[in-house]
């Protein structure tokens, strides 16, 4: 299982939201890039990068920061917030981006979602952010009635890399994921399922590895900022 290392951006800083709250947000680095340069040295495969002012305005926004981590960083770098159209994803891509993350137009234009799947084979991943079940949009800003195994579903012959999967009421508490959500989510669909929100622990990590479910990953942002989660330890772990 893939620990995905989370840098979220807002106004070129690297924070953490609490509940997804732009209001209520920490600063950890204010030089993402640095902040990137350490998670690669720490030996981890991948980075997961939100542009949260993306999210909410319907375009890129900290455009700069995630381009100075894309020339800096050698791993592969996923990317949420504001991709909304074709020649966003496109562009992110050339610019060496290996997945794109669509997660509002996944429900407003899931046409589009299934048009850049088969345009960028393995590039293009679902965003799929929940509250109590329903699907949120807009940076978490706006319920939708539409039920997260429902949209899942809907996307089963799409050709998408993969499904990110958030519970906004566990992301930046540290009160832990939601388990047993997410491996129902994992079970339901061929997808590969990425668990999001709450990882606080080692032990929250290897509850994830042992659900019984075939997660392809885990992100953890707060806890590895705050050292509630020794990175090498956890890596170590999860190879395990």
């Amino acid at each position: 299982m893939i620990l995905y290392p989370a840098i979220d951006l807002k106004d070129g800083q690297a924070v953490r939201l609490l509940h997804g709250d732009m209001d209520k947000s920490t600063v950890f680095n204010d030089d993402p890039t640095a902040q990137a340069l350490d998670f690669v040295a720490a030996g981890c495969e991948w980075l997961h990068l939100v542009d949260l002012n993306g999210a909410f305005a319907g375009a890129p926004v900290n455009a700069a920061p995630v381009e100075a981590i894309l020339k800096s960083c050698t791993i592969p770098v996923q990317l949420g917030g504001g991709i909304r159209d074709m020649a966003t994803i496109e562009s992110w891509l050339e610019k060496g981006l290996t997945r794109v993350i669509l997660g509002t137009v996944a429900v407003e234009n899931p046409d589009l979602v299934r048009e850049a799947a088969r345009t960028f084979p393995g590039h293009v991943a679902v965003g799929i952010d929940a509250r109590n079940g329903f699907v949120a949009t807009k940076g978490w800003a706006e319920e939708t009635d539409v039920r997260v195994t429902e949209l899942a579903k809907s996307f089963e012959d799409a050709g998408v890399a993969a499904i990110i999967y958030t519970d906004i009421l566990r992301d930046g508490a540290m009160k832990g994921p939601n388990i047993e959500a997410t491996a129902a989510l994992a079970r339901a669909v061929s997808i590969p399922v990425v668990a999001s929100g709450g990882v606080s622990s080692l032990e929250d990590l290897i509850a994830l590895r042992d659900c019984g479910a075939d997660l392809q990953g885990a992100i953890s942002g707060r806890a590895l900022y705050d050292g509630a989660i020794d990175l090498k330890e956890a890596l170590a772990a999860l190879k395990a």
